[in-house]
C-alpha cells in the first residue's frame, strides 16, 4: 500500500493579472470622474475675496467679461436680450451666478443682474476666486 505523502508545502505566487485589472479600473475612473466635471463657466478674472462653498449642482450662470461681453451659460446675449433669456432658462429654486471679472464695467453688471431679477430670479451669488 502506498501513502500519499502528505500536500507538499508549496510556494506561494503573485498573480499579475487582477492587479493589472483593478489598475485599469482606477485609470478608468479618474478618467471618468473628471469628465463629470461642470466647466461651462466663461473664463473671467475674478476678485478675490472669503465665501462658503456652493451646494446648488447646477445654478444658471450670468458673467461678464473685461470687454462688458454678457454670457448666459455660456451663449453671449445682448443685455436687453438677459431678461428673456432669464426667463427661459431659470427653473424654480434655482440660483443665478454672477461671474464679473474685475475689469468689467460695474454699470453693465448692475443693469444685467436687474434684467435677470425682472425676469424673476430672486437669489444671486457671486463667483470670486478663493485667497
Amino acid at each position: 500500500m502506498k501513502f500519499r505523502r502528505s500536500r507538499a508545502s508549496k510556494r506561494g505566487r503573485i498573480e499579475i493579472i487582477p492587479m493589472i485589472d483593478v489598475m485599469f479600473f482606477l485609470a478608468t475612473f479618474m478618467l471618468a470622474s473628471l469628465a463629470m466635471q461642470r466647466l461651462d463657466a466663461v473664463k473671467v478674472d475674478l476678485p478675490s475675496g472669503q465665501a462658503q462653498q456652493m451646494s446648488e449642482d447646477q445654478p444658471l450662470t450670468l458673467a461678464v467679461d473685461r470687454t462688458n461681453t454678457i454670457f448666459l451659460d455660456r451663449q453671449p446675449v445682448r443685455l436687453d436680450q438677459v431678461e428673456a433669456g432669464v426667463r427661459r432658462l431659470l427653473k424654480p429654486d434655482r440660483n443665478v451666478v454672477i461671474a464679473a471679472a474685475d475689469a468689467a464695467a460695474q454699470g453693465v453688471v448692475v443693469q444685467a443682474m436687474l434684467a435677470a431679477r425682472r425676469a424673476g430670479a430672486e437669489h444671486f451669488l457671486i463667483a470670486i476666486h478663493r485667497e
